[in-house]
């Protein structure tokens, strides 16, 4: 059965001076994909400003925008309305000489290699392996996300967006971004591809109608085996209709929400609110 839900995203941004200028992409406008379907989005910005919209390489629309007058604050307001419905059994497992060579003959081969913030030294690796003996990729993709969600405690505030994987296993906590990186990194080495999906969790699987709950932006991962397949290694789930895919990338420099440059003094970090409506 089909669920629809509200999401209103708002970053704010203050300067601690006025910046002079800015130059911002937004990535807040989730996919039309089989199972979800985007019904209607749009991005407000204050002060207003003209915007404009492109799909990048990864396959995620990007909204655009210049300020070219002094600005002491910045918001960014990302309103959707999303029909979601559950997915689709797995398919079947191929074999991992069937997962190789698709690897290695198409762009499968963009989510196999180890970037920046998905490096692990080769033990962790290894380790993996040993968990994942004699395993089909369904059930190494499930093994390894339970032996990071093991490792690695949820725990805001104690890494930040450039924390690596490695970082984030000796420090044995992190929040989903790190959760994924690492999910990512360990199932990349050992030949599954795996991408990152950034997007929106509903914090309630059973939520009351119309009644808008708070929640946050959320990171999981899609690992290939015949086909993409979500998984939320944080929740230790399959990606169901409570997760909203925004957009898919190697990590989460691919992927990031806000991000630009301005001319001005450093200010404070962002204040970012999420608030769901379940409204059928």
């Amino acid at each position: 059965m089909a669920r629809r839900l509200r999401i209103r995203h708002t970053t704010r941004v203050s300067y601690a001076q006025a910046a002079v200028s800015s130059h911002n992409e937004v990535r807040m406008t989730p996919l039309t994909l089989p199972g979800q379907t985007t019904l209607d989005a749009r991005v407000a910005i204050s002060p207003v400003a003209t915007t404009w919209s492109y799909w990048d390489y990864w396959g995620t629309q990007v909204t655009g925008f210049d300020l070219m007058e002094p600005h002491a604050h910045l918001t960014i307001t990302a309103s959707s309305l999303v029909e979601t419905s559950p997915p689709d059994p797995l398919p079947g497992a191929p074999t991992w000489a069937e997962v190789a060579d698709q690897a290695a003959n198409s762009r499968l081969l963009e989510y196999a290699h180890p970037t920046s913030r998905t490096t692990v030294p080769q033990e962790l690796i290894e380790r993996a392996r040993e968990t994942a003996v004699a395993l089909d990729p369904h059930e190494t993709a499930v093994a390894v996300s339970a032996l990071v969600a093991d490792q690695v405690s949820y725990l805001p505030g104690v890494t930040s967006v450039n924390t690596s994987a490695a970082e984030a296993w000796e420090q044995g906590a992190g929040v989903c971004q790190d959760i994924a990186h690492l999910t990512i990194a360990l199932l990349r080495g050992l030949g599954l591809p795996t991408r990152y999906v950034s997007g929106y969790l509903h914090p309630e699987r059973e939520a009351e109608l119309h009644r808008p709950v708070a929640g946050q932006s959320h990171a999981w991962i899609e690992y290939w085996a015949g086909d993409w397949c979500g998984y939320d290694p944080t929740n230790r789930t399959r990606a169901d209709d409570s997760h909203v895919v925004v957009g898919r990338g190697r990590d989460y420099a691919d992927v990031t929400p806000h991000k630009g440059v301005y001319r001005g003094v450093t200010g404070g970090p962002p204040e970012v609110t999420v608030e769901f409506t379940r409204v059928a």
